[in-house]
């Protein structure tokens, strides 16, 4: 089965990243998450985001996530495929040197990267999505179109591949979103 790194923060989307980190293992896979300055062990804090009818998603505090890796110990070549979730972390995510070397360096190997919702705003930061066609919430539709990509909008439970990208708007896309993800693992 394949290794899987997770790129987390404070206020990373909760279901995005609990449903992949569960999901995954119980298909069988190793998944690491990490979160740059914490070490195994601590925790982070998330926030839930949901969809009740405003112009935006509404957000509410999650729960505390317990990191099962270091950041300062992953390499790329540790791991089969990388998965970027959403929320408020991507934006301060990006302006950290290293997060972005990392996500270059699982391009570069040409391995599977899934990113959901916000997680958009690492690829984009990393500058690897051009010519792809990459989905994101809606809100991130700028960013993937400046970084060269053709911007994919879904249904709320959609998701779409592209080469070795797996992408789409929110968490309702799990299903279809993990789905082709695990296929890209296999």
């Amino acid at each position: 089965m394949a290794k899987v790194l997770i790129i987390a923060g404070d206020f990373v989307e909760d279901y995005e990243l609990m449903v992949p980190f569960q999901a995954l293992q119980m298909l069988g896979h190793r998944v690491d998450v990490v979160c740059p300055e914490k070490l195994k062990g601590e925790q982070i804090k998330t926030a839930i985001h949901d969809f009740e009818g405003d112009q935006t998603y509404t957000e509410k505090v999650g729960h505390n996530f317990t990191l099962n890796h270091s950041f300062h110990t992953v390499h790329s070549t540790q791991y089969d495929a990388l998965l970027i979730p959403g929320g408020r972390a991507p934006e301060y995510l990006r302006l950290n040197p290293e997060v972005i070397i990392l996500v270059q360096a699982f391009y570069q190997d040409n391995k599977p990267i899934a990113a959901i919702c916000h997680g958009a705003q690492l690829l984009t930061a990393a500058n690897i999505i051009e010519g792809q066609q990459i989905s994101a919430y809606p809100a991130c539709q700028p960013e993937v179109v400046l970084a060269g990509a053709t911007y994919v909008a879904l249904e709320m439970d959609q998701a779409v591949t592209s080469g070795q990208f797996v992408t789409a708007p929110a968490w309702p896309a799990h299903p279809a979103w993990l789905a082709q993800f695990n296929q890209q693992l296999a």
